[in-house]
């Protein structure tokens, strides 16, 4: 009769499989809170760029429609001057807050802008003004929409750097949150028009 060896494992071997497996599974559960926390943080900037592009575009539309509107009336400076100033504002935002604050000296600039066209009516009438004026209005629907998408994916990220465990990953390798955009202060406040 032949006698087959049975062969166990020591209890020392099952515990180092059962260390390694651990670590193993450490190793993988790291490499991808890190690699979703980057792939995070670079749709955050992808969306970042979007917004800056939306108001790239309503920044390169305000020439034409000044020059459109100088054609047609004795044009004011200074509207011209805080425009121009506003406009190389927005280029020089890096982040929401300032982005924010240079889009309100714009609005502000161009709302004075259109207080002159009022005293134009044929300025009013005018193709090339009122397609200029609805691509501007396109373009601040853009810009609404592009901010939204970015609050989206800055609120996506900002649960991964902040969610336990993932927080352990993003606090060892820097990553933290981000800047929304807000409403303006008062915005909460319906504006009273009066006749």
């Amino acid at each position: 009769m032949v006698k087959i060896a049975k062969n166990k494992l020591s209890p020392g071997w099952i515990a180092l499989i059962v260390v390694g497996a651990i670590v193993v599974i450490g190793i993988l559960w790291f490499v991808g809170s890190y690699n979703g926390l980057v792939s995070s943080d670079e749709t955050v900037n992808e969306k970042w760029a979007n917004v800056q592009t939306a108001y790239q575009r309503r920044a390169d539309l305000i020439p034409n429609l000044v020059e459109t509107v100088k054609a047609y009336s004795n044009y004011e400076g200074s509207v011209l001057t805080e425009i121009t100033e506003a406009r190389a504002s927005i280029g020089k935002a890096g982040s929401p807050a300032e982005l924010q604050a240079a889009d309100a000296q714009l609005t502000s600039a161009l709302s004075r802008l259109l207080v002159v066209v009022e005293n134009y009516p044929n300025l009013k009438a005018n193709e090339n003004y009122l397609s200029l004026q609805d691509e501007l209005a396109g373009t601040e629907n853009r810009v609404k929409v592009e901010r939204d998408i970015y609050n989206q994916a800055v609120k996506i990220y900002s649960i991964k750097v902040r969610r336990f465990p993932t927080n352990i990953v993003a606090n060892m390798f820097g990553f933290g949150t981000k800047d929304m955009f807000e409403a303006d202060a008062g915005a909460d406040k319906a504006p009273q028009v009066q006749f």
